[in-house]
């Protein structure tokens, strides 16, 4: 299955996106699916996780403010973003993993303070 990551943006500190992670085929038993995010000369970070049941896990620096969902029928991923903060600011990747593990290309955030 091919992740394709769309969303990304410009956006001042306080604002929100919402990213889309959309697979080439059913995710239905891609698990779990979720976000990572890698800011300019850092290494890539796990941002959120999302199980097929459902079950959601975030890191603490997003947690409160970002929301994960999945969409089984439209074999998307989105990942709400809200409150957004300058450190906020980076390249974000989805991700799946069935029998192996899957990479989409990375969606541009930047928000300005």
């Amino acid at each position: 299955v091919q992740l394709q990551a769309s969303g990304g943006g410009s956006v001042q500190a306080g604002g929100s996106l919402r990213l889309s992670c959309v697979a080439s085929g059913s995710i239905r038993n891609i698990n779990p699916m979720g976000w990572y995010r890698q800011a300019p000369g850092k290494q890539r970070e796990w941002v959120a996780t999302i199980t097929s049941g459902g079950n959601t896990n975030y890191a603490n620096s997003v947690k409160g403010r970002f929301t994960i969902s999945r969409d089984n029928a439209k074999n998307t991923v989105p990942l709400q973003m809200n409150s957004l903060r300058p450190e906020d600011t980076a390249v974000y990747y989805c991700f799946g993993q069935d029998s192996r593990f899957h990479w989409g290309q990375g969606t541009l955030v930047t928000v300005s303070s």
